[in-house]
């Protein structure tokens, strides 16, 4: 036995040699405080209306200046960068890189020998800082109704382009984007198979690997999906009874179709455009970006259980400003310009997949759709949340990604 284990931690370390040589595995740190004075400096110098210019205006119309200048206060005299960044290195980082590229990412490892290996997938306007919330408690044991144990190594990654990952090619989809990250966990951290949950772009990213890698990747988490949602006379078409809380999803959609897509055109029509206008402008991403947290969210957001308050918003916005990122990270928009198909078609893949719709989600896909995707094993609704489900549901997103290591072999 000792002879045993003692040649699975030198094929352990020699797997992690080879990675260290082929991909230039190293640790990473967040180190952006030196750029605080300046971001500091920028943001108290920046003039706002003294009023609202229509003060019966809709918040459909964007961010209200009133609430945009509650932030840019708190940004110059109470937010604490230091401590934020300290918060978020407390979970091991590293970047690798793969084809050229350089992949900042998470990677927590439970204490469990038999641990399943998961990688979290964030979209825009996000980070990996939007799952900070979930990361540690994955990784801990929980024991399930049926007395199956299940914990995860967390695998977290920066999308490319976004905070610490360099940008793809011009030309590059979230197919190359599934691809990669197909070899960071493969390749990379040496796990033969493992699961996928996936927000936003993430949900596409996450749905290309679910569909593509059908054998490395054996279970899947959405709270998107990369298909365009359906419309109220699609669904009441083909007889869809909706549930009180999906009324409710399903009317935001309606209503931010009509009116809340603009910047989904702008970003992908002209990302140089509002990347470049904002790109040295911290309050105009603030605006740009929180007007989004706060509109694509439950209306309870920054009340328990979410945690998706002013500080968590500035420090998205601080992220994407400090590290040059905005500009990269709109040009996902521009790169999968057909990313929101209409047709819905199936993965070519036995792998379950679960799927969780959050009452203030900014779209309602029903359950009779999300089936035709994938191998659906699991559809559930939650009252509370909304678009960020890490941030504005934190117990809720633990819940069923714990769930999904019900149908993983370890």
């Amino acid at each position: 036995m000792f002879l045993a284990l003692n040649l699975v931690a030198l094929f352990a370390v020699a797997a992690s040699s080879a990675a260290n040589d082929t991909f230039n595995l190293t640790p990473f740190k967040i180190d952006l405080s030196s750029k605080i004075p300046r971001l500091k400096e920028l943001v108290r110098n920046t003039r706002l209306p003294a009023k609202a210019l229509y003060a019966d205006a809709s918040p459909d119309k964007g961010i209200e200046v009133d609430f945009l200048r509650e932030l840019q206060t708190e940004w110059v005299e109470t937010f604490d960068w230091d401590a934020q960044q300290a918060e978020l290195n407390q979970f091991e980082q590293y970047t690798a890189i793969i084809e050229g590229q350089t992949v900042h990412f998470v990677h927590e490892k439970s204490d469990d020998t038999d641990a399943m290996p998961l990688i979290l997938l964030h979209g825009w306007p996000g980070s990996f800082q939007e799952f900070a919330p979930v990361i540690k408690p994955l990784t801990q044991s929980w024991t399930s109704a049926t007395g199956k144990k299940i914990s995860y190594n967390v695998v977290v990654p920066s999308l490319p382009g976004f905070v610490f990952s360099s940008t793809l090619p011009q030309n590059s989809t979230v197919d190359d984007t599934a691809r990669i990250y197909n070899t960071l966990m493969t390749e990379v951290l040496g796990y033969s198979t493992f699961a996928v949950h996936g927000t936003d772009w993430g949900s596409s990213v996450g749905y290309s690997l679910y569909s593509s890698f059908n054998a490395t990747v054996r279970a899947a988490q959405f709270v998107s999906l990369p298909f365009w949602p359906p419309s109220a006379q699609d669904i009441a078409g083909n007889n869809i009874t909706l549930s009180a809380e999906e009324e409710v999803t399903e009317q935001r959609f309606t209503e931010r179709s009509a009116t809340g897509n603009g910047y989904f055109i702008e970003q992908t029509d002209k990302p140089n455009d509002i990347g470049l206008a904002l790109y040295d402008s911290p309050v105009g991403q603030l605006a740009w970006i929180g007007g989004s947290f706060k509109q694509w969210s439950d209306p309870r957001a920054g009340t328990p259980p979410s945690v998706l308050n002013n500080t968590a918003i500035l420090t998205s916005v601080s992220l994407y400003y400090l590290t040059e990122s905005f500009l990269s990270s709109v040009w996902i928009y521009a790169q999968n310009p057909n990313g929101f198909p209409t047709v819905y078609t199936k993965a070519d893949t036995d792998a379950p997949m679960l799927f969780s719709q959050y009452e203030y989600n900014v779209a309602l896909w029903p359950e009779e759709y999300v089936a035709k995707v994938g191998n659906l094993v699991s559809y559930k609704g939650r009252d509370f949340g909304g678009h960020f489900a890490g941030l504005g549901n934190p117990p809720a997103l633990i819940e069923y990604i714990r769930e999904m290591g019900l149908y993983l072999k370890a």
